[in-house]
C-alpha cells in the first residue's frame, strides 16, 4: 500500500515527473531494470524488492533515496538494512513514526543506513549512549546523543500544538 501511495502522491504533486514502480513479479530485472530506471525521475520500490534486486540497484548512482517506514531497517543485520546501506546515493532520508520501539540501537541502525558513521560503530554507540541511557538513565549521555542527532532528526509529538488534533 505504501508503494501505491507514493506513486499516487508523486502523480498528484509532481505530475511532470516520470514515476516507475519497481515491484511485483513482472517487474524488469538486471539490465532491463537499469534501462527503465534510467528513464524515470522517481523509482518506487519496497524493501523486499530492493533486497532482491540490490546488486542491480547498487549500479545506479541515486540522487536521493527515501526510506519510508524506516522502522523496517531498525535491525542493522537484516537484508533490508544491508540493501539500503549498499545503495549509492548523494543523499538518503529515513521517514518513520517509530524510530525507537525497544532499544536505542534501532535509532543507530536507521541513522547509520542514511548517514553512515555519524554515530560511530554499533559497539561505540552502545558503550557511549545506549547502555548508559537504557540501564542507568544517564542524563549526560542522553544530552550528548540528542546533541549529535538533533540536526538530523525532525521529531513531532502529539503535544505539538501545530499538529491537527486528529
Amino acid at each position: 500500500s505504501v508503494v501505491h501511495n507514493w506513486e499516487s502522491e508523486a502523480s498528484h504533486f509532481t505530475p511532470d515527473l516520470r514515476v516507475f514502480v519497481a515491484h511485483g513479479p513482472s517487474r524488469p530485472t538486471g539490465d532491463q531494470l537499469l534501462a527503465v530506471a534510467a528513464q524515470a525521475d522517481i523509482v518506487v520500490t519496497t524493501y523486499g524488492t530492493a533486497t532482491r534486486d540490490v546488486d542491480t540497484l547498487a549500479r545506479v548512482d541515486w540522487e536521493l533515496v527515501v526510506c519510508d517506514e524506516a522502522q523496517a531497517i531498525k535491525n542493522h543485520h537484516t537484508n533490508a538494512a544491508r540493501a539500503v546501506r549498499t545503495l549509492p546515493a548523494r543523499q538518503k532520508v529515513a521517514l518513520t513514526g517509530t524510530p525507537v520501539e525497544n532499544r536505542l540501537a534501532e535509532l543507530w541502525a536507521i541513522l547509520d543506513a542514511v548517514t553512515p558513521g555519524m554515530l560511530g560503530g554499533i559497539t561505540w554507540f552502545r558503550e557511549r549512549f545506549a547502555t548508559p541511557i537504557e540501564q542507568r538513565n544517564d542524563e549526560d549521555a542522553l544530552r550528548g546523543m540528542r546533541q549529535l542527532t538533533g540536526p538530523f532528526v525532525l521529531r513531532r509529538t502529539k503535544a505539538d500544538k501545530s499538529l491537527v488534533p486528529d
